[in-house]
Order: structure tokens, then sequence, then C-alpha cells
């Protein structure tokens, strides 16, 4: 039995409609999904005793959809099933995104649940390779994203975001902790007559299971009041929410959409 530990935004809906079956969906306190039943509510600081329940239940493998803060734990909440976990959250709290996500997936591991990508349980949620639009990349476009996945992955190594934006070969700006669409929204006053691409992929060396980029309609319209000409993504690297309308409202703007072989 599959459980679904839904977070905010679009992904949980998504992967829920491509099963075939309604998993177990659960939500943490104050990230609950916007559209979803929700079945079990938790506080991080009862998350043993989450373990424990869904253990009961059935459930061997779990899925974590949807965006999810860190959150503020109220040690005087902590129950006695997640008091020998404090010290891996304690560590997952203070350590980068990666070491975060990794130290929760190790906590559902060691407790006898596999984790699964929702790419992997959704497989439609990945784009095949090439070109999706009517407009199509040119050289100095695909020379761009070769220049964006260079700056990707430097800015994995400092676990900094899974963005960036590029135009003839310089970076114009890179994603941080506020996201895509801030980093889009900064450059709709660039001094420049427009051009180059958003690149997004994951983070080197990325555990692809959780935490995996998504680009989506608002994405597509940030991109245009960018100045930007495409969105160039990373084969099996990221997630395309609402698919067809991403790509209908690249053609009627007149962006291209393309997606690369990933970067050695």
């Amino acid at each position: 039995m599959l459980a679904l530990i839904a977070g905010t935004g679009a992904l949980p809906n998504e992967v829920v409609a491509d099963l075939a079956e309604t998993p177990v969906i659960c939500a943490m306190e104050g990230f609950i999904p916007d559209d979803l039943s929700v079945d079990i509510v938790f506080p991080l600081e009862h998350l043993g005793s989450f373990i424990s329940d869904l253990k009961d239940q059935g459930v061997t493998e779990i899925c974590m959809a949807g965006a999810v803060q860190r959150p503020t734990v109220d040690p005087s909440r902590i129950d006695a099933a997640t008091m020998p976990l404090v010290p891996v959250l304690q560590q997952a709290i203070m350590t980068s995104d990666d070491g975060a996500l990794r130290a929760v997936i190790g906590i559902f591991e060691n407790a006898g649940l596999s984790v699964r990508a929702a790419h992997e349980i959704a497989p439609t949620l990945l784009p095949p390779l090439g070109c999706l639009t009517d407009a199509q990349p040119s050289q100095a476009d695909l020379a761009d994203a070769d220049r964006g996945a260079s700056v990707l992955s430097a800015m994995g190594s400092a676990d900094v975001g899974q963005a960036c934006a590029v135009s003839k070969g310089q970076a114009l700006a890179v994603e941080g902790i506020f996201g895509t669409a801030w980093m889009l929204q900064s450059l709709t006053q660039r001094p420049d007559a427009g051009g180059g691409i958003l690149f997004k992929g994951p983070k080197p060396g990325q555990d692809r299971r959780v935490d995996l980029p998504a680009i989506g309609p608002e994405t597509v319209t940030g991109a245009v009041a960018a100045g930007l000409s495409g969105i160039v993504i990373e084969k099996g690297g990221v997630i395309v929410l609402q698919k067809d309308r991403v790509i209908a409202e690249c053609n009627r703007l007149g962006l291209f959409l393309f997606v690369r072989e990933r970067a050695v």
C-alpha cells in the first residue's frame, strides 16, 4: 500500500490523478495540499507515531510530493515514539536542503518503508526528449543551454538552486531561496533587448526521489515577462505540471520548450 505525503502546490493532485488506486493521503501540519482530501494530518513532533500508524495500516511505500518549508519544532510536543529521531531531525533542520531530504528519507527507510519518486509512480510527469513546441531553439539557444548546465552544476555544489537564466553565454540570474518565479520577476526590468533561456534541472548528485524541480503554466508566463525566448529542461530531471497547458501556452506566446539530454 502506498501513502502520499502531500505538500502544497499542483504536484500532489497530478500524482493522484495518474494513479490507478488512491493512496493514503497524508500531510504535515501547516502544509495541507490545496485540493486533496487528507486522511492523516501529523505534526513533525509526532513523526515516529505517524510512521507506526502507517505501518499498522499496511503501508509499505511512501511518496513525498509538493512544497514543504522547514517547520519550527516545539520540543514540548515531541512524543515518545519520535524522541529517538530527535538527533536526526535536529541535524536535518540545520543542514542543507539536500542533506535534510536525505535524512528524512533515511528515517522512513530505516523504519522499513520504501521511498518512491513522484515521477516513478506517475511517469507522465516527465516529458520526452526534444522540442515540444512549434517554436524551435536556435544554435545560440542550445549554446546557452550548455552554459546553463555548467552554471547549475556550480550552483549545485553550493546547494543554491535548480534554475538559471542565460543569454549569449552570460548568466542573467540564478535561482535562490525565493524560487524560480521570483528570479524571473527580477528580470522583468532587464536593461538589454531580451532573449536568452531559462534553464532548469536537478542539482548534481541530488536524490531524485524528492524535490525534483518542476515547471508549470506560471513558468511560461514568467519567462515571457522576463523577455526570454524559451525554456530548456533536463530529460528525466524536471517535472512538467499541466503539460498540455504548458505546451499550449508556449505555442500561444511564441516560446520554445526544449528537453535536452542529461548533462554528464
